[in-house]
């Protein structure tokens, strides 16, 4: 049986791993870019619009429902490419003006 004991603990303390900590820090936009944005409110728009057509039995507006989902895929990563995103030129720029925050 294992002694889980306050006396036994104070007297072998566990050893703990080492942090390693990453090379840079990383960026404080905390993912706010407008790529993030405008891939998260075209989701959320298309999720209303496929299930508002799911509601309403309409197969149509289901389906331009999920198009608009995968359409607002595809914007976020246009964006992300153009430097919209995390760590992107625009981005950085767009830090920069505003003083790093």
């Amino acid at each position: 049986m294992a002694d889980h004991s306050l006396a036994h603990r104070a007297q072998n303390p566990t050893r703990t791993e080492t942090i390693h900590l990453p090379p840079t820090t990383p960026p404080t936009n905390h993912g706010r870019t407008v790529a993030a944005w405008a891939t998260t409110w075209s989701v959320v728009f298309g999720g209303v619009v496929a299930a508002l057509g799911v509601a309403f039995v309409l197969v149509w507006l289901f389906w331009t429902g999920m198009a608009l989902i995968g359409a607002g895929l595809v914007l976020g990563k246009v964006l992300q490419l153009l430097g919209h995103g995390q760590g992107g030129a625009a981005t950085l720029a767009r830090a920069q003006r505003r003083g790093g925050h």
